[in-house]
């Protein structure tokens, strides 16, 4: 191993200390269920934010999308960072805080909780089934982040893959279930910072190893259709291909998936006082527009700097490794350069961890206290609810450490997936509860059921057909999840007058 990678690998050892440290700090501040799951209510409006969108972005933002705007251009990249900034903004301005009344006046935790709450379901059926769809979704996407940290350190150091993978798992443990959701809040607090000055670090040297500004544009502008809007480049042929109005259609479509992001809205729940969401909301929006769009340019100054010769041509999924091929180069520069390089790979891994421990939060609870406590009424004392919380998560991320076990698995397509499922299954509902008075249980469990289930029909029976059926599961799946839901509410009996009663109240606070 050479003195740059030792140094960077001393960085990242430190960074991950840090992450144990705070969730052994926080651990003593976890006294019930409701503490170890939303933190007591006391997130700060600044931590709110930025975990929050640290938890959203994962490594799509660090590897995806530059990957993405490496390959073909601006086009794919481009309207899928358009519809996830609006519907990052949309989801904290119209969501936030009703959600946040909503959940504290009917005395809710956990989303599945939520839902059977607001519709007076004394036999919990909402729970059970939103629990069990956080269950399907999160545990492999919770397996595809192990995944990710283990192939980061395989390429880097040469590491064993199940080693590193098991080592970064551990971590993410460690701190998860000690410290709770005020751990996982607060170390998402922290990534997100790691994953700016990333952004910021990459960027910078990247443009003076491509020859400045202006070379980088100009490499792009002679790549046909590399920079339009409605064309992409298809890097094999060397030529551009339309982008239909269809294609944008289905990738605005990503924005959808904000509404029924569990561990997203778990961070509306949270805040300390629904006032200061105002503050939340404008500096989520503004460092997640940034930096989507920092993440894109650093594609396009990758490309420069392979036309420079200074990195390899990256094709397929090795694109998605530019950023990790910069700091690669970043750290020939000399010991404060390869410690700086430490410190971009440890975003990188921090945008995984800051997504994998949101995921174990939010499966763990759907095991210990939606199915275990709420639906099947198991009764435990307030230090045995505490300790079910961590082994339900200790036993969930078991689960995802063998899903993530095979080197060659798949990262993004499993996040493009249960991203689809969950703003399919829960977005509608969700929307629904907050703002359709006439609403009921039987509307919410059918779109429930019909979200979730589009989603796999057309993900793997429709969408293989090609031709306008091949667009993304996530807006067909939405559209029939709030149309069944609507339908059936209003074929079946009105809400009664407590569950009426309760929706004008939280609506009078606005």
């Amino acid at each position: 191993m050479t003195g740059a990678q030792i140094t960077m690998l001393a960085a990242m050892a430190a960074y991950l200390f840090l992450m144990v440290g705070v969730g052994i700090k926080l651990s003593e501040k976890n006294e019930t269920m409701g503490d170890f799951y939303l933190g007591g209510r006391q997130l700060g409006p600044l931590v709110t934010a930025m975990s929050a969108e640290a938890s959203d972005m994962s490594s799509y933002l660090l590897m995806g999308l530059p990957g993405l705007a490496y390959l073909s251009g601006a086009a794919d990249v481009g309207w899928t960072v358009i519809g996830l900034a609006a519907g990052t903004y949309i989801n904290w301005l119209v969501v936030a805080r009703r959600l946040r009344r909503y959940t504290e006046h009917t005395n809710s935790i956990t989303l599945p909780e939520f839902f059977s709450n607001r519709w007076g379901d004394k036999r919990n059926i909402l729970t059970l089934i939103a629990a069990v769809w956080i269950i399907v979704f999160f545990v492999p996407y919770t397996a595809s982040g192990f995944a990710a940290c283990g192939k980061l350190f395989r390429s880097l150091f040469g590491m064993d893959y199940h080693a590193a993978m098991i080592i970064s798992a551990i971590v993410i443990i460690f701190y998860t279930a000690m410290g709770g959701f005020l751990a996982a809040s607060t170390t998402d607090f922290i990534q997100s910072i790691i994953m700016t000055l990333a952004l910021a670090a990459i960027l910078v040297f990247g443009f003076t190893q491509a020859g400045g500004v202006a070379a980088v544009f100009d490499n792009a502008r002679a790549l046909p259709g590399y920079l339009s809007f409605t064309q992409t480049y298809d890097p094999v042929a060397g030529t551009a291909k339309p982008y239909s109005f269809l294609t944008i259609c289905s990738t605005l479509a990503w924005g959808l998936g904000y509404f029924g992001m569990p561990h997203i809205l778990l961070r509306f729940m949270a805040i300390e006082d629904d006032s200061k969401l105002k503050l939340s909301r404008r500096v989520a929006s503004v460092w997640v527009v940034i930096s989507m769009a920092v993440a894109v340019l650093i594609g396009m100054v990758g490309l420069g700097i392979t036309k420079e010769g200074k990195i390899p041509v990256l094709e397929g999924s090795a694109s998605e490794t530019i950023i990790v091929q910069i700091a690669n180069l970043l750290s020939t520069h000399g010991i404060a350069a390869a410690l700086l390089a430490g410190i971009v790979l440890s975003g990188i891994l921090a945008s995984t961890m800051s997504t994998a421990d949101s995921q174990l939060l939010a499966a763990s609870s759907s095991v210990s206290n939606d199915i275990l406590v709420k639906f099947f009424h198991v009764k435990i004392k307030k230090e045995q609810a505490l300790l079910l919380s961590r082994l339900s998560l200790i036993a969930i991320a078991v689960i995802g450490i063998f899903l993530a076990w095979d080197p060659d698995s798949s990262v993004f397509g499993i996040v493009s997936f249960a991203w689809a499922g969950f703003g399919a299954s829960f977005g509608p509902v969700v929307l629904l509860a907050l703002f359709w008075k006439r609403s009921n249980r039987f509307g919410a469990i059918a779109g429930m059921l019909t979200g979730g289930t589009m989603v796999f029909i057309w993900k793997f029976a429709i969408r293989p057909l090609g031709g306008v059926l091949g667009i993304y599961e996530l807006l067909p799946a939405f559209a029939a999840a709030m149309l069944v839901n609507m339908v059936v509410s209003l074929l079946t009996p009105a809400p009664g007058e407590d569950i009426v009663k309760c929706y004008e109240e939280v609506g009078k606070m606005d």
